[in-house]
């Protein structure tokens, strides 16, 4: 009885791990090497094996079925051209600026812990990627309800809008290091 369960119980180790690789991400490429989104290994391989993409790079992790056994990928490039003609911009929101600034305060260096608009909303200011950047607590109450030329903090660079892939990226963790290939651009997000 105990044999049968540790072989249930490795059994089923072995199958969230494999759950666990089908959740992953990779990257999709367009056929010129353009990237154009992040989905999950199992929709890539779905790709791959309807001959829709080709595997790049490879990940840790095999996926096996009844008849098939595939390394699963990390970087997929489509056969044929997307076109993508509307560049949407990325969502704005604390985590994206968070990413973008690299979790710092963009005022004094140290670790950020709210948002602050440059040009204030109760100023006529926008809420926008141009105008909200990362700072501590202390800089943002310093600062205040000022406008940048009254106030004695300074940005070391303009804020921008990030890439959305970049964003999307960032936000979900850790990219693998064949990423940066193809997106050497967007990573990292420093301002």
């Amino acid at each position: 009885m105990a044999a049968m369960v540790q072989r249930v119980e490795g059994r089923r180790v072995s199958r969230d791990s494999a759950l666990a690789v089908l959740t992953d991400r990779t990257l999709v490429l367009n056929v010129t090497y353009q990237p154009l989104s992040i989905v999950s290994v199992r929709r890539a391989l779905l790709l791959v094996i309807a001959d829709k993409a080709e595997t790049l790079h490879e990940r840790e992790g095999v996926v096996r079925s009844e008849r098939l056994q595939m390394a699963a990928p990390s970087v997929v490039r489509l056969r044929y051209h997307v076109s993508t003609p509307y560049r949407r911009r990325a969502p704005l929101h604390r985590r994206a600026v968070f990413a973008r600034d690299g979790h710092e305060c963009q005022y004094c260096g140290r670790a950020a812990e709210c948002i602050d608009h440059v040009h204030p909303r109760s100023k006529g200011g926008p809420h926008s990627w141009e105008n909200v950047v990362a700072c501590c607590r202390s800089c943002n109450v310093a600062k205040g309800d000022t406008l940048p030329d009254e106030s004695r903090f300074r940005l070391p660079s303009r804020p921008y809008a990030p890439e959305p892939l970049a964003v999307a990226a960032a936000i979900k963790g850790r990219t693998p290091d064949e990423w940066g290939t193809y997106l050497p651009a967007l990573l990292p997000m420093t301002a």
